[in-house]
């Protein structure tokens, strides 16, 4: 059988792959703190029909002679820019402003967000819409405003402060943000969470932000998605081509094998 015709299921593949990745990019495009996908290919071993032979005294040197054998998928990356920031003017609406992420923990696991939607629960706790709590700066307590507080704010440093029943400001604690070395490194786990991994370099404590790099937490607003659905729908038409080139590749290789199955006749 052709060789082209082999390059060209692989090649389909491979855009079958990116228009699934696009796919889920335009639906999170309202998503908060969805961070986007890319897909990257690279081209599988070539069949060596003559190697290379280096010059001698009365030839020239002579380049290897190779046929692709068509394209794989190189990876599936998850790129992690600032999303643009909503305005909601909820104190519970937090945007991380620069690198870092919300810790979460729920039944002792933990896990990552950029989505800042909270809430208060019934007993005061910070939470997200999945009851996962908002970690302080020390990794292991929990943000909580008691029910008696008239008024709370949390500043761009973590610090959330409340008006307790006797008008006093009191300090509920330090929101945490943890810090990635390799953020693209983080796996998916569905709603808007991130679980850590070995190749993510989870930085060993919580942060205080604002410091060493760290994001600054601005209230009243949301980090919404970083897709661009111009870029989006751009890489859509090109894999939207590709694979119909891929699919034209192997109906012409299929009209050679017809016309060689013609020569009996």
């Amino acid at each position: 059988m052709l060789r082209s015709m082999y390059a060209g299921i692989s090649g389909m593949k491979g855009f079958q792959a990116k228009l699934d990745v696009i796919g889920n990019n335009i639906a999170n495009v309202n998503t908060v703190g969805f961070k986007k996908g890319r897909v990257t290919f690279q081209d599988m071993m070539s069949q060596t029909t003559s190697g290379a032979q280096g010059p001698t005294a009365t030839r020239g040197g002579v380049n290897a002679a190779q046929v692709g054998l068509g394209s794989q998928l190189g990876s599936i990356d998850n790129i992690h820019t600032q999303g643009f920031r909503q305005t909601t003017n909820n104190p519970l609406d937090l945007a991380l402003e620069g690198d870092g992420m919300f810790a979460l923990e729920a039944s002792g696991e933990t896990m990552y967000t950029r989505a800042g939607n909270f809430y208060l629960d019934s007993e005061g706790s910070v939470v997200n819409a999945d009851g996962y709590y908002l970690l302080q700066q020390d990794g292991t307590s929990h943000i909580e405003i008691p029910d008696d507080a008239q008024s709370f704010s949390i500043q761009t440093n973590g610090t959330v402060n409340y008006i307790d029943a006797t008008g006093a400001t009191q300090t509920a604690g330090q929101i945490g943000v943890a810090n990635f070395s390799n953020p693209a490194g983080l796996q998916k786990a569905g709603s808007n969470l991130f679980l850590n991994s070995e190749n993510a370099g989870l930085a060993a404590a919580l942060r205080v932000p604002e410091s060493a790099g760290t994001a600054s937490i601005i209230s009243g607003s949301l980090e919404m998605s970083n897709v661009d659905l111009a870029e989006e729908f751009t890489e859509m038409i090109t894999a939207q081509r590709g694979f119909q080139a891929n699919t034209r590749i192997i109906t012409t290789s299929d009209e050679i094998l017809q016309e060689l199955v013609n020569l009996k006749r």
